[in-house]
């Protein structure tokens, strides 16, 4: 993979996060789950989620694995670009 294709899949990634995190709802208080609250719970400073969801730096498989449980999924999902491009 080339650099250029790794940073769009990079996007993506991030996009796809972002996409799931609106979807998911806190249910002590019906609210969409904010940058700020997956962070606490992954015990992540706010700012590098906000960095993944832009695409803006690599993370780690934990931190991924982490996410998707968060999101209560399959951590294959969060590769499913389909309706992103």
């Amino acid at each position: 993979m080339d650099k250029l294709s790794f940073l769009a899949e990079r996007k993506l990634l991030g996009k796809r996060i972002r996409q799931l995190r609106n979807l998911c709802v806190n249910e002590n208080t019906g609210k969409k789950i904010s940058q700020e609250e997956l962070a606490l719970r992954l015990g992540l400073a706010k700012n590098h989620i906000g960095l993944i969801e832009r695409g803006k730096t690599n993370t780690t498989v934990d931190v991924l694995y982490g996410i998707s449980r968060e999101f209560k999924i399959d951590v294959v999902e969060l590769f499913n670009f389909k309706n992103l491009r």
